[in-house]
């Protein structure tokens, strides 16, 4: 199961606790469970990417992907459902 996550302004579905950035969140099918599962790692690397970095520059700029793949983007379920061409990841 894996969430790609968008950084947006708008409309976002999960804000980092240290910044406040928001993200866009694209899942692939789930249960209950498995999403408050994968909310719980998103928040976790949304932390992460502070340990280098403060405020929003610490984020990618294109999207990624938890958890993390090293895979073709084409069978990343989750860039699939974000629409997310192999340049954007």
């Amino acid at each position: 199961m894996q969430v790609l996550c968008k950084s947006s302004n708008e409309a976002t579905e999960v804000n980092c606790s240290v910044c406040g950035q928001g993200f866009v969140l694209y899942w692939e099918r789930q249960t209950r469970t498995e999403k408050a599962t994968a909310l719980r790692e998103v928040a976790t690397k949304l932390r992460g990417h502070h340990q280098q970095l403060e405020g929003r520059d610490a984020h990618p700029d294109r999207g990624f992907l938890v958890p993390e793949w090293n895979g073709p983007i084409a069978f990343s379920g989750a860039a699939i459902l974000g629409n997310a061409p192999s340049w954007a990841l």
